[in-house]
């Protein structure tokens, strides 16, 4: 008996022991069992490994952009089993990486999100940070005055703070839920001295106001493309996505009405998805200036109060 313990003894302290994995082993083993499990992306990211990295990176309170410099970081027993939980969290729920650790960038500011609020993921927000700053074509002067439509978690109304320091912003959500939200994320921002937020279906809440510039992403999404969401997507407020028969009926609503709450120089900032051909249908004599960002073409269109009424029928 003594000789076999020692045997079996010794074969264990043969056997090496595996090192801490690094951060980028953790990450590739996560990307690979998401491509595995089939999953989808969109809420951020746009593939598994970039998803990976996302929920490493956040799970273990790194910077998320410091994937390279971090790299070969060992991890202790604790983080790997955090990082194992939140991995496996994200194949059995589908649920987007961002509901499952209540985090979202936009431009790299952090925005606190959950499943009351659709994932903040506009084009607007690139446009907003363009290189020298943004400067809407055909407008002159300082933007003193901000909208934002459908404002869901606060995220374009806080960029808008950033970007334009002399300028008050209103926003305005319909989702008493998604309000909640966004109140959550302009406390946290310090912005709440410039940011008044409202409760309303669209212009409703804003009788009286104009704006420089209304910048907004509402829902946008036909009936096809509801049909077509995947798991991830279906996690998100159905509010935030349903345009409507043909994904217009909100958009309909705000270029009609866009122009009353305008300053005379102001402009219309909006994000519409897919739906530039239908839109130009919908509003032939509209001249609708469509700006492209590194990851859109034909999402997002531009006009001033201005072009509105000189290209209105019978003007």
């Amino acid at each position: 008996m003594k000789a076999a313990y020692r045997h079996t003894f010794s074969l264990r302290k043969a056997v090496p022991r595996r090192p801490p994995a690094t951060v980028f082993d953790v990450v590739q083993d996560a990307a690979r069992r998401f491509e595995e499990a089939g999953l989808s992306y969109g809420h951020g990211t746009s593939n598994a490994f970039d998803d990976a990295a996302f929920i490493v990176l956040e799970v273990l309170g790194l910077p998320i952009d410091s994937l390279e410099k971090r790299k070969n970081r060992r991890l202790n027993e604790a983080q790997q089993k955090a990082v194992a939980a939140a991995v496996s969290d994200r194949i059995a729920t589908r649920k987007p990486s961002s509901y499952l650790l209540n985090k979202a960038y936009i431009q790299g500011i952090p925005f606190y999100v959950d499943e009351r609020v659709i994932v903040p993921r506009s084009f607007i927000g690139e446009l907003l940070y363009t290189e020298g700053g943004f400067s809407p074509p055909g407008m002159s002067g300082n933007i003193l005055t901000v909208l934002d439509l459908c404002t869901g978690s606060g995220c374009l109304a806080i960029l808008a703070a950033h970007i334009f320091p002399d300028a008050r912003i209103d926003a305005v959500e319909l989702s008493a839920d998604a309000l909640a939200v966004a109140r959550r994320n302009v406390t946290e921002s310090g912005m709440t001295a410039r940011i008044t937020l409202f409760e309303g279906d669209l212009f409703a809440p804003l009788q009286g106001k104009k704006y420089d510039l209304i910048i907004t992403n509402p829902p946008y999404v036909d009936v096809e493309g509801l049909a077509a969401l995947t798991a991830e997507h279906r996690h998100e407020p159905n509010l935030a996505f349903d345009g409507g028969t043909d994904g217009l009926d909100i958009l309909r609503r705000i270029v009609r009405e866009a122009p009353q709450y305008l300053t005379e120089r102001g402009g219309l900032l909006c994000e519409s998805g897919r739906g530039r051909t239908a839109l130009e249908q919908a509003f032939p004599h509209l001249p609708f200036l469509w700006l492209e960002t590194e990851n859109s073409t034909d999402e997002v269109f531009w006009i001033t109060r201005r072009k509105m009424e000189q290209h209105a029928p019978g003007s």
